[in-house]
């Protein structure tokens, strides 16, 4: 078998795959090779200097916790309880500025991202189930972003879903064109998109005249989120939907984009300043999915509105709820960028994915062209069987998938920032070990209970409700 694999390692194939075995890794490219410690970092610049080349990978994963999956969660957390939900949104978003921190750490610190290090550490079956898993993960993550990109387009211009979808496929040349030129260009258009939709947020808030007092009071835990079974039940969609396993993957690998000095002081000053460029993103979208939320109780919870949760509806209804023409049409806007942007991102981590687990190697433009497939044909398919009307259970049944696959991403995570063998001096301290460990668990059992309340038939969830009071609410 060693044979088998050391002889794979030479063979290029026509196809323009290389395929380099698992006791070559250390030898093989870099994660994107093609960006690989392409943006110099000045060595005896200022802080703000450097703090500006190190600034855009964070962006570039902050988009995942602000995609069209969110959406749908936020609507209803806002629309059913007010402000209540905004402390869920804040405690999730903690938890994933610590969880990219340690993706940073692990980049730097080892030059390896997380799929990588995963090929190093554990078996070649389990290297595969956990690439499946992450394949899946990626692919109904897209899933999401190219059904809100489709609806927006169908708001704005009256496209048809299945026409928007394929329309989603541009995306694949704009990366192209734009990684050639330079990865900075990506993480430009990325900060573009987001501040697009910070504006169009802003805008909406000014108009929906949110009260202040309500949104401070929204930011504390409120003991009723544990006892109240429907707000429960949208507070892990919150968390499921916020956390995204491939963006833990994503950022271990373009911190790598960085060219600093590869020694300790260097890789020390890079995970501080690419952790400053996480952390300030993550409060980016701490704000977008906060504003979302705000927007909906606003405009929906104290009115006859307060089930509204699909995106479709929130368009039409908030013209009427803020006494504004053009809401729906900022509303529609930031959906696309929202869209757009999380598609751009997952196209990397598709990459990133392959060739880090099974060192499998395409064409950029191939890689690119299957990842889109994977989520058009499905969404096509749906939308083409079941009709336009089952969207936004498509949106949450993509946020399920994502939520089996969390704890796969989480737990390699923790358990390779936590030995010293693998980071040296930069081993996580035992105080991170223990929240981080704490923070795995409680979003692994969150999502545990998510699957059991989706997944488990009606009669069992009435016996859990009326015996143990678990289950989720239903409908």
């Amino acid at each position: 078998m060693t044979n088998f694999l050391g002889a794979l390692s030479c063979l290029r194939l026509k196809s323009d795959t290389t395929i380099i075995s698992k006791s070559d890794s250390r030898a093989e490219l870099p994660s994107l090779p093609e960006v690989h410690r392409s943006v110099l970092v000045p060595a005896n610049a200022s802080f703000w200097r450097k703090l500006l080349a190190f600034s855009g990978p964070g962006f570039l994963v902050a988009v995942g916790y602000m995609d069209p999956g969110n959406w749908a969660t936020d609507l209803a957390g806002g629309a059913q309880f007010g402000y209540t939900l905004l402390s869920v949104i804040m405690i999730s978003n903690l938890m994933a500025i610590l969880l990219q921190h340690l993706s940073i750490k692990l980049g730097i610190a080892t030059g390896r991202d997380l799929a990588q290090a995963c090929r190093d550490h554990y078996s070649a079956p389990t290297v595969w189930f956990l690439w499946i898993l992450c394949e899946i993960a990626i692919a109904a993550c897209d899933l999401a972003e190219v059904v809100g990109s489709a609806i927006a387009l169908k708001l704005l211009f009256g496209i048809p879903l299945v026409w928007g979808c394929v329309i989603t496929a541009a995306d694949v040349l704009a990366v192209l064109y734009l990684q050639n030129k330079g990865f900075r260009y990506i993480e430009a258009l990325v900060v573009t998109l987001i501040v697009t939709i910070g504006g169009c947020f802003a805008a909406e808030l000014f108009w929906s005249k949110p009260g202040f007092v309500g949104v401070i009071l929204g930011f504390v835990p409120s003991p009723e989120i544990l006892k109240n079974p429907d707000m429960l039940y949208i507070s892990i969609g919150i968390i499921g939907a916020t956390v995204m396993p491939h963006n833990l993957y994503l950022h271990s690998s373009i911190v790598q984009t960085r060219k600093y000095e590869q020694n300790a002081s260097g890789k020390r000053e890079a995970i501080k300043f690419a952790t400053i460029d996480s952390t300030v993103a993550l409060m980016f979208a701490l704000f977008i999915n906060a504003a979302i939320l705000i927007l909906a109780a606003a405009a929906f919870h104290w009115s006859s509105h307060k089930d509204v949760a699909a995106i479709q509806d929130a368009y039409k209804l908030l013209p009427g709820a803020l006494g504004v023409t053009g809401a729906s049409i900022l509303f529609a806007v930031a959906l696309l960028a929202s869209g757009q942007n999380s598609t751009l991102t997952g196209t990397l981590a598709g990459q990133i994915v392959m060739e880090g687990f099974i060192n499998i190697r395409l064409r950029p433009w191939l890689r690119r062209l299957i990842t889109r497939l994977i989520a058009i044909v499905p969404a096509i398919c749906v939308i083409g069987y079941f009709g336009e009307g089952k969207t936004t259970q498509l949106l949450i049944a993509s946020q399920v998938v994502l939520s089996m696959q969390l704890g796969f991403a989480i737990w390699p995570l923790m358990r390779f920032t936590g030995e010293k063998s693998k980071m040296g001096e930069f081993v996580n301290p035992l105080w991170i070990k223990i929240l981080g460990w704490t923070i795995a668990a409680i979003i692994i059992v969150l999502n545990v209970k998510l699957l059991f309340d989706t997944f488990m038939p009606a009669s069992v969830l009435k016996f859990f409700n009326s015996h143990i009071g678990l289950s989720a609410p239903t409908q």
